[in-house]
């Protein structure tokens, strides 16, 4: 089964509509209120960055099944796909404590450790897409 509905994040209604989004569908899977946090601190963060540093994008979310000993496990993918400028250092960005915005540097070093499944790419000039999933224990 996959349900996806994207959420276009152009301005700070766009984070807001994106992490309200999430916290539904998280709870809808039956995510506890601690995972339901996680999730939304980890969409919130990939809103933010698509608002700063591409201006525009979209914010996927995806209710995901896979098959497990117990029956099948249940999940949430997250997408954050913008076309912006790219990212020149991955390897730097998950670094803890970078920062280019001035802030914390937590942010997709962050989101890796909220989720369970965790990949991004990103070409110079084409954009960014950040994959992330957590999965119901």
């Amino acid at each position: 089964m996959e349900t996806q509905s994207c959420i276009e994040v152009k301005n700070e209604w766009g984070i807001v509509a994106a992490r309200q989004a999430g916290r539904s569908l998280s709870k809808e899977i039956g995510f506890g209120s601690v995972d339901q946090a996680r999730i939304t601190t980890a969409i919130s963060e990939l809103a933010r960055n698509i608002y700063l540093y591409a201006k525009r994008g979209e914010i996927c979310l995806e209710l995901v099944e896979k098959p497990s000993k117990l029956g099948l496990r249940k999940g949430i993918k997250i997408i954050a796909r913008d076309r912006g400028p790219g990212i020149p250092d991955i390897k730097q960005v998950m670094m803890d404590g970078f920062t280019t915005s001035g802030g914390m540097g937590a942010g997709l070093p962050g989101v890796e450790r909220l989720m369970d499944d965790f990949s991004i790419n990103s070409e110079k000039g084409e954009g960014t897409t950040v994959t992330s999933t957590k999965w119901l224990r």
